[in-house]
């Protein structure tokens, strides 16, 4: 048991080796989607060691939560960079996904290498409704939080329109948003008016190492650190596409697959079922680099690998490179870590850069509300998402033959009121209804 902390007794700064083994710990760990992961972080760094207060944690996390890319990562690269500066920023945020994308990689070779085995399929077969059902209670979560008003249910409901019966494509539905809400907060500003939520202070700020008094060094606005970092990032975004120009022989696809995932990284606003749509739409339809069913697959094993589900994007690199070489194991590698790079490194470049500004700001209402509009109009983004994988695991031959699989049908309303009705954990689950399609296979053969 610790000691009770006074303000004669203050936190020291934790050393470098220590927070470096809590971040390496925590990409073992962060199961359990962002609500988890963040829950673990608060858990140790605020309650346990006391080194942030809570005040200064959610300050963080508002700001996290305003940009695109996973949220969990991004504070854990923004509490790294409090505590230890630009490597402490670099550490945790490096960490967060390192172990996630070894795992991922192994799980996708295994996938591809004996995924065509009848028994391996049938996992795989059992996985798929429950990843509709997974999808459902993300789109129900993120309904009750966003959908406060009926201007808010309105959005959500252009947005599905635009995007289901228009294929207009993700980033538009979010700039249409944001473009909304400013004309909104001009004209209607009562439509866009939240209350303020009084938070929670902490019984004696002084207790925590980091509070909303300490004065955090390299704070403020700093034009030539801000030019010089992302310099830096511009020169590392650049340097594989020198790399693939000069060492490949199909420059064209690995130009499409950068630049694409750099997109998508930069349109990951509302969480990785948010962006998945677009993914989807992009790379299945438009590029052929999987098929709808695969992608479904790749969110199974994401779901079950620890950190930011959005790693499921470095699946379907892996996919991209392995079916476009015609089934190389090498260029699935190289088409997982080249996904994996361009989609965090904008993460690293926002904390880095704005982490410094946002320390010496308040919270802004406006924002808040025009994040408000834009997570509503996620919400119909995440419902395209639940009719496209529906439709892909009933009506596996399409919904114009009109064959409905009936057992996918079956699981998807088990699962859901497994998860939803009885709590079940959803890592366990997935377990179940791997086993589940196993059993169907093992009963029907």
């Amino acid at each position: 048991m610790q000691p009770t902390l006074t303000p004669s007794t203050p936190v020291t700064k934790p050393s470098f080796k220590e927070a470096f083994l809590f971040w390496l710990k925590l990409g073992f760990i962060s199961f359990g989607g962002p609500a988890g992961q963040i829950a673990i972080m608060h858990t140790f760094i605020v309650d346990q060691k006391k080194w942030v207060s809570d005040s200064k944690f959610l300050h963080a996390l508002n700001y996290c939560m305003l940009l695109p890319g996973p949220e969990a990562q991004q504070l854990a690269t923004y509490i790294g960079w409090l505590l230890h500066g630009v490597r402490g920023g670099l550490v945790a945020g490096i960490l967060f996904v390192l172990p996630s994308i070894f795992i991922l990689l192994g799980l996708s070779m295994i996938y591809v290498t004996f995924g065509t085995i009848p028994w391996v399929s049938a996992l795989f077969y059992g996985l798929k409704p429950a990843v509709v059902a997974i999808v459902i209670l993300a789109l129900i979560k993120i309904g009750k939080k966003s959908l406060l008003t009926p201007f808010h249910y309105a959005i959500a409901a252009l947005s599905f329109i635009g995007i289901f019966f228009f294929n207009i494509p993700f980033p538009y539905i979010i700039l249409g948003a944001i473009l909304i809400a400013l004309i909104g907060q001009k004209l209607f500003p009562s439509l866009l008016k939240q209350k303020k939520e009084e938070g929670k202070k902490a019984a004696n700020e002084d207790e925590y190492y980091l509070n909303s008094n300490s004065v955090v060094a390299g704070t403020g606005f700093n034009g030539k650190r801000i030019i010089k970092q992302t310099l830096i990032a511009l020169l590392l975004w650049i340097a594989p596409f020198i790399s693939f120009y000069y060492l490949t022989q199909d420059f064209t696809f690995w130009k499409n697959l950068s630049l694409f995932f750099t997109k998508a990284a930069l349109v990951t606003i509302g969480g990785a079922y948010a962006v998945l749509p677009y993914v989807a739409q992009v790379t299945v339809e438009k590029f052929g680099w999987l098929s709808n069913l695969q992608m479904i697959d790749g969110l199974a094993l994401g779901e079950t690998t620890p950190g930011p589900l959005i790693m499921v994007l470095v699946f379907v690199g892996f996919m991209a490179g392995f079916n476009h070489f015609n089934g190389s194991l090498l260029m699935g590698t190289v088409g997982l870590l080249t996904t994996t790079f361009f989609t965090f490194l904008p993460c690293f470049l926002f904390i880095l850069v704005g982490a410094p500004i946002i320390e010496k700001t308040q919270s802004n209402m406006k924002v808040k509300s025009i994040l408000g509009i834009v997570t509503a109009a996620v919400v119909g983004v995440v419902l395209n998402l639940t009719v496209y994988f529906g439709q892909a695991v009933v009506f596996p031959k399409g919904m114009a033959a009109g064959v409905v699989d009936y057992f996918s049908l079956a699981w998807i309303i088990i699962s859901f009121i497994a998860m939803y009705g009885f709590k079940m954990d959803m890592i366990p689950w997935i377990g179940i209804s791997a086993l589940a399609g196993l059993l169907h296979y093992f009963i029907l053969t």
